[in-house]
């Protein structure tokens, strides 16, 4: 299956520091894609490359087949259209001076895909997708709860009809009710729409709760990767053995056809 965006080949170094090295990774059309390892594996810049933040040293970003041009106008346009992100602290992440409506709307204003009451309506959608009521359109963020912070800010991410989802430890902050609630609803919405996840993460329940396919990081470098619930169940590496054996119980997902 051909990926609807991936690193191949990628390199990346602050100074003399390389930080990921032959990087190869992809995530195609409605796939989970989990990315795992410590701190200091390389998660965090594989995100910002695939974010678009910043380019690779050596390698490329691939988005839908085509080298991503970071000074290609229009290219970013679609790019950043179809696809977002969701950041983890949902504290952080909003304005607190901004109403709900306007921070939900934030990218269709800013990316030119709808305005008026085109945009109205695809912001009630997006905020009544994440299972919150209308109500919350004219109210701030200091009003709600983090699990429900985390839900605008999924809203937020939904709203253009992204194609991909990027997710940088999207339930990390929150507490354990509220972090299977918003798996749940990532699990749901990626049913709904078909938009393929991609999801940064030391959590490997999260991940098996959401992803069918994993890449284990250390290092830099990929040291493993494949479906899911077989990384989980027969490790191949010692380092993701130890990561596994953190986990005292993990859920199951069905084997890849």
């Amino acid at each position: 299956m051909t990926a609807l965006l991936e690193l191949h080949d990628a390199r990346f170094a602050y100074g003399r520091r390389t930080v990921i090295d032959d990087v190869t990774l992809g995530v195609s059309a409605g796939q989970a894609l989990g990315l795992v390892g410590e701190s200091g594996a390389g998660k965090s810049t594989i995100f910002s490359l695939l974010l678009g933040l910043a380019a690779p040293h050596a390698g490329a970003v691939l988005f839908d087949g085509a080298p991503l041009d970071r000074r290609d106008r229009r290219m970013m346009r679609r790019f950043r259209t179809e696809v977002q992100t969701v950041f983890q602290d949902p504290y952080s992440s909003l304005d607190p001076r901004q109403r709900i409506d306007r921070i939900v709307g934030e990218p269709l204003r800013s990316l030119g895909i709808a305005r008026g009451a085109e945009a109205q309506q695809s912001v009630a959608e997006a905020v009544r997708s994440v299972g919150l009521d209308a109500d919350a359109l004219h109210r701030y963020p200091h009003e709600f709860s983090g699990g429900q912070r985390q839900r605008i800010a999924i809203a937020r991410a939904i709203v253009s009809k992204p194609r991909v989802l990027l997710a940088d430890e999207p339930v990390s902050a929150l507490d354990v009710t509220t972090r299977i609630q918003v798996i749940e609803l990532l699990a749901h919405l990626r049913a709904e729409t078909g938009m393929a996840l991609v999801m940064v993460s030391h959590d490997l329940s999260a991940v098996a709760a959401l992803c069918e396919r994993t890449v284990v990081l250390q290092g830099g470098r990929v040291v493993e990767e494949g479906a899911t619930r077989d990384i989980l169940d027969a490790p191949t590496t010692a380092y993701t053995r130890t990561l596994v054996s953190a986990i005292p119980r993990l859920p199951r997902l069905p084997r890849e056809a």
